[in-house]
């Protein structure tokens, strides 16, 4: 046959990676979908309570500013001339408090006999403690109340316009002894009288706090350097005490004396 023999040669070596060509040009952009339809509205949400409005009290315009000595005929204002002749001390703007508006301290402090400044707070009249309630009120409480009960009228009587009740409750025990109200601070307080005024109270610790910041502390109502008796007790021994010099309430024991009295009184 006449068949021919080919010799195949070995392959050659790869060439050199050519050059990245340019990028080509963006295309034009597509054109926008259609919009979806809309989804179906929410339900409403329920109205919420109406706000409740602030209820004032009526401004009473029987007080003196400035212009002192003249006709009571202005609203009273912290620091304004009162009835009593004394200076308004709180005012309750919003209506917070049920019994008065206003609180005004008596315009001087109330004198022990033979003008003493000061006294106790409770004389050692048998009335008070445990039944037959055989012991004085310097060693006991003024209340017969317990746990719950005495902390809920503590709380009352130490608050703004708690002191009419705490005073009320003082000389009560006082009255059933026979002891005479010019002994002690709350029988003090009770028959001060002043600018034909005779509704006067021994403060709570709250109420002489109030006096001592909007007043004493504004270089108003003439109050001593000292301390002063409020109508709030402190456990069956203690009353408490403020003092205005250094400005904070402190407990002391009701036997205490020489301590000043002076009377607020609500409108």
């Amino acid at each position: 046959m006449g068949e021919k023999r080919v010799a195949i040669g070995q392959t050659g070596a790869a060439g050199t990676k050519g050059d990245t060509g340019a990028a080509g040009t963006k295309g034009d952009t597509g054109a926008a979908g259609t919009k979806g339809d809309t989804g179906p509205a929410g339900t409403k949400g329920d109205t919420g309570p109406a706000g409740s409005s602030a209820v004032l009290i009526t401004p009473q315009a029987v007080c003196d500013g400035s212009d002192a000595n003249t006709t009571f005929d202005e609203v009273c204002k912290i620091g304004m001339t009162g009835p009593g002749g004394g200076l308004i001390f709180f005012v309750d703007y919003n209506n917070e408090f049920e019994t008065y508006d206003y609180l005004e301290a008596a315009p001087t402090d109330a004198l022990f006999p033979s003008g003493e400044g000061g006294g106790v707070w409770a004389t050692a009249v048998l009335n008070c403690g445990p039944s037959p309630r055989n012991y004085n009120c310097q060693t006991y409480s003024i209340y017969t109340e317990t746990n719950v009960a005495l902390a809920t009228i503590l709380g009352r009587h130490r608050g703004l316009f708690g002191g009419k009740a705490a005073t009320e409750a003082i000389v009560a025990r006082h009255d059933a002894g026979s002891i005479a109200k010019n002994t002690y601070a709350a029988g003090i307080a009770d028959t001060y009288e002043a600018n034909g005024k005779t509704d006067w109270w021994l403060p709570s610790k709250d109420e002489m706090g109030k006096m001592a910041e909007n007043l004493n502390n504004r270089g108003l109502g003439s109050f001593r350097a000292l301390t002063y008796w409020t109508s709030s007790e402190h456990g069956s021994e203690n009353g408490y005490q403020y003092n205005f010099e250094f400005g904070y309430s402190t407990k002391n024991i009701k036997q205490s004396g020489n301590i000043y009295v002076r009377p607020v009184r609500g409108f």
